[in-house]
């Protein structure tokens, strides 16, 4: 099962994510995601463990955790194909503030 955690520590490495999960089962991956750029963390990142038992215990009692200071959330990851792009994102309708002023 893949794992999407999130408020992570800029400080947190791949390991450092690895380990968080390890007690609740074999992980298979885990990835902090970084900037191109600047190679610094976004703050994010997925685990994937092997056992989908283990990752639901390890979701339900990693939510919420707090892990160097910050309130981490962590839930099942979303399938790429299931998130609007940002181009499919619709911030603007059309019952806009400025579509009815003018």
């Amino acid at each position: 099962m893949n794992i999407y955690v999130s408020n992570l520590s800029f400080d947190v490495q791949d390991e450092d994510l690895k380990d968080f999960f390890t007690p609740y089962g074999e992980v298979a991956s885990a990835k902090v995601i970084t900037d191109r750029e600047t190679g610094r963390s976004r703050g994010f990142g997925f685990v994937e463990m092997t056992d989908e038992v283990a990752s639901k215990k390890a979701i339900a009692e990693l939510d919420g955790a707090t892990v160097e200071n910050r309130t981490i959330s962590v839930s099942v990851a979303k399938p790429k194909g299931d998130r609007p792009r940002g181009s499919e994102r619709s911030f603007n309708n059309s019952n806009s503030y400025n579509k009815n002023r003018y």
